[in-house]
């Protein structure tokens, strides 16, 4: 391959630019010109590309977000914007891409292969964990780290309040970041839009846990399930104590990369790279039992909602 793109594409994670540095760099190794797509596939379908050179990479793994940056585009789906993207491609004449993001960004990544047929290999990375065919996508441990130690303050002023607090965390389809949270910070309930819930059962859970001597509560909801303000307001009608919101929100996506993210960019992106090198195409690099493996784009999140059942049945069990 003469001319390799890399995009970024999605919601932003940290981690994404050791993954842009490695596929880059890998590439330029093997006498590729490297192309990064600026703005994810909204800067495709522009040609908004710069080239990459093994400078242009250098000092990054410490940064958050992506250097790219990232744009969703939903007329990718659509015919006009398939056929800006063709446009673009023809001018770009690139020979194989590296797509960098979650379950959208992969969407885009097949539709590319399949009508374009333009060799993709994708990168898994999104906060929300929440990427059939890898047992980890780039951007959930510093999120995590970030919610445990935002949920971690909060329980000290809980505890010296002798107050309930409700936190929103992100996770619109997949609760895995707020289950994983609340079981970290010991949380008296989580929410999550794989489980129904009740609000009844909750507060007779809150009292029975003050009733055995606790003087404060966390409780952990993901966005996908519930809003933090509507279970805040619906508690103190039900409870009549003294309740608290907090919404974390885009505060989990930013900061410096964890030690595992850099790591897991790097290998990940590598990895991908080579795949590509080597002639494969429409498919995502991922992490299996401790494993670098590729998969199918799309694969059955059956057993993504199995993992976070178990997870609540622990979390109802310590608490």
């Amino acid at each position: 391959m003469k001319r390799i793109g890399v995009l970024t594409g999605g919601g932003d994670a940290a981690g994404m630019n050791a993954a842009v540095r490695a596929a880059t760099r890998i590439a330029l190794n093997a006498g590729a010109e490297v192309l990064g797509i600026q703005r994810g596939w909204l800067g495709l379908s522009e040609g908004d590309v710069r080239p990459l050179d093994s400078a242009a990479v250098g000092g990054i793994l410490h940064q958050g977000g992506t250097i790219l940056r990232t744009f969703r585009y939903p007329e990718l789906i659509e015919a006009v914007g398939q056929k800006k993207v063709e446009e673009q491609l023809a001018k770009l004449a690139l020979d194989g891409l590296i797509v960098i993001g979650g379950d959208g960004s992969f969407r885009g990544a097949a539709l590319l292969d399949e009508m374009f047929d333009l060799p993709v290999i994708g990168v898994p990375a999104t906060i929300d964990n929440d990427i059939p065919g890898t047992d980890y996508s780039i951007g959930f441990d510093t999120a995590l780290n970030v919610a445990v130690n935002c949920v971690d303050k909060i329980r000290d002023t809980a505890s010296s309040h002798g107050r309930i607090f409700v936190i929103e965390v992100m996770g619109r389809k997949c609760g895995l970041l707020a289950m994983e949270t609340g079981l970290c910070c010991g949380a008296e309930e989580v929410i999550v839009p794989e489980i129904p819930f009740d609000l009844d059962e909750i507060c007779r859970r809150i009292e029975e846990g003050y009733g055995r001597g606790k003087q404060h509560a966390v409780i952990l909801v993901a966005e996908g399930a519930a809003k933090a303000p509507y279970i805040e307001y619906e508690l103190k009608n039900r409870l009549k104590r003294s309740i608290r919101m907090v919404v974390l929100g885009h505060v989990v996506r930013g900061g410096s990369p964890s030690a595992y993210d850099r790591m897991m960019g790097t290998k990940l992106g590598l990895a991908a790279t080579e795949f590509l090198l080597a002639g494969e195409r429409g498919k995502m690099v991922g992490m299996v039992s401790g494993e670098i493996k590729l998969s199918q784009f799309e694969k059955s999140t059956q057993s993504l909602q199995d993992v976070v059942v178990k997870l609540e049945d622990l979390v109802r069990q310590l608490t």
